[in-house]
């Protein structure tokens, strides 16, 4: 044999040993623990159960069915088990990454942007992978079809979201320097994973986040998603660091107030499991967020009426109302029982708000949480109470106990009620329809006049 052959036999036989002691799925099997745990973990930090959960008694997680408000009607969210029939069975990696971070199915079509994919984009290569190797791996299979979202027209039209796109869903840039890991790892969880700012920022015209305005409240579904800048009024800024952790953990913090709505269910579906750095870091990214004064805060929501305040002119039925819907858990006095499982309706950011959007909400919808951690439910009022008794209990809630500027009327809460507020572009669209049959009718008489004069010259 040949030196040359010799040569060659020889480094084939290394390169075969190098193959059997380091198999190449030591780091990126689909079936290794820790790019499972991984990706368990990142579904958590970016809430996909909140939404996706199965809705029906004994439905399975990521099943889908829940019906997301939004002005334009309810979106339901889709089975994202992997599920071949209903589900993502049948998705590759590419088609995965594609939905999740351009909002564009696997047959091409757009999803909405209740899927937060304009803030998903920034999701890391390696975090995509982790997500959907956990995805087809893990989660059980559900063949059980949700419904299928189903809005009016034009909103119906899906492909309106390409246009939409590139207006909206653009990537949100860091507030905080990327030289420090500790911020950049909260922009990461902040920005990206939790997309905060789609709920606690406002819309523009084209409900796009205002992104001039970003993190200074937000509404949504009739809730309001409060100001969380750096502003010590309006905002967070008189949050110690020690709050803010209890708080995003448990959802629960006394003396300042309780979670509801959409943000009890991000505490229970995903803040509550994060690590402790991580929500430090979290922490540390939100302090640096500029701060944004609401003009209508004098006083900071959680310090309005810290001791019980008797309203000088009580009104008798809503007082009748309080004692018999409120006082066997918030006491007569408010100031909660059984260590704030049942939270104090004094120093409350609900209750002490200059917009009374959540105390409504709580009154009509409840309070439903899990976790070992997150206090007490309590039941919704809305199917018992009418307007008018939900509006007068509103306001001796807020007047005794919390921000006595605030005043609801009946058809305040009718419009809660019904999902908020209809925004500008909602509003336009008869005036469009209107413009359109208009137009129409011209046009068809035009034809009709001309039609008419080229057979009268003939």
């Amino acid at each position: 044999m040949s030196n040359q052959k010799r040569n060659l036999t020889l480094l084939l036989l290394i390169g075969a040993l190098g193959m059997m002691a380091f198999p190449s799925h030591s780091s990126t099997s689909p079936d290794d623990p820790a790019l499972l745990a991984r990706g368990a973990y990142l579904a958590r930090a970016a809430d996909c159960n909140a939404c996706h959960r199965g809705v029906a008694p004994g439905s399975a997680d990521y099943s889908g069915g829940l019906a997301i408000s939004t002005p334009m009607g309810n979106i339901i969210a889709t089975n994202i088990t992997p599920s071949e029939q209903y589900g993502i069975g049948r998705y590759s990696e590419e088609q995965f990454k594609r939905a999740v971070t351009e909002g564009i199915r696997a047959d091409g079509t757009h999803l909405y942007p209740a899927m937060p994919y304009s803030a998903y984009q920034g999701i890391s290569d390696a975090d995509i992978h982790a997500l959907y190797i956990w995805f087809q791996q893990s989660v059980p299979a559900s063949d059980s079809p949700p419904p299928e979202t189903s809005l009016s027209f034009p909103w119906s039209v899906r492909g309106l979201m390409a246009i939409w796109n590139p207006l909206n869903a653009e990537l949100p840039e860091s507030v905080a320097s990327q030289k420090n890991p500790q911020t950049e790892r909260g922009y990461y969880l902040t920005e990206v994973l939790g997309h905060c700012s789609a709920c606690h920022s406002p819309r523009n015209i084209m409900m796009g986040e205002d992104m001039g305005q970003r993190f200074s409240g937000g509404d949504i579904g009739g809730w309001h998603a409060p100001n969380i800048t750096a502003d010590p009024v309006s905002g967070i800024g008189g949050w110690s660091d020690s709050d803010l952790s209890h708080y995003l953990k448990s959802g629960n913090l006394p003396g300042k107030g309780t979670a509801a709505g959409g943000m009890a269910e991000a505490v229970d579906h995903s803040l509550r499991y994060l690590s402790d750095s991580d929500i430090s870091a979290m922490i540390a990214y939100l302090r640096q967020i500029p701060a944004i004064r609401n003009s209508d805060d004098l006083t900071p929501a959680w310090q309005h009426n810290q001791k019980p305040q008797t309203a000088g002119k009580i009104d008798h039925e809503a007082e009748l109302l309080y004692q018999q819907a409120c006082a066997a858990c918030h006491r007569s006095d408010g100031e909660g029982a059984y260590n704030n499982t049942f939270p104090s309706l004094n120093a409350n950011t609900t209750t002490g708000s200059t917009r009374s959007n959540n105390l409504v909400k709580v009154i009509l919808d409840g309070v439903q949480r899990e976790g070992a951690k997150s206090g007490g439910n309590m039941p919704a009022f809305g199917e018992v109470l009418s307007d008018q008794q939900v509006a007068l209990l509103t306001n001796y809630v807020a007047h005794r106990f919390g921000n006595p500027s605030s005043q609801v009327s009946a058809s305040d809460v009718a419009t809660l009620r019904a999902g908020g507020e209809k925004p500008l572009i909602v509003r336009l669209l008869p005036v469009f329809y209107g413009i359109a049959a208009v137009v129409i009718i011209l046009l068809v008489a035009l034809f009709l006049r001309r039609s008419r004069r080229k057979g009268a010259s003939q």
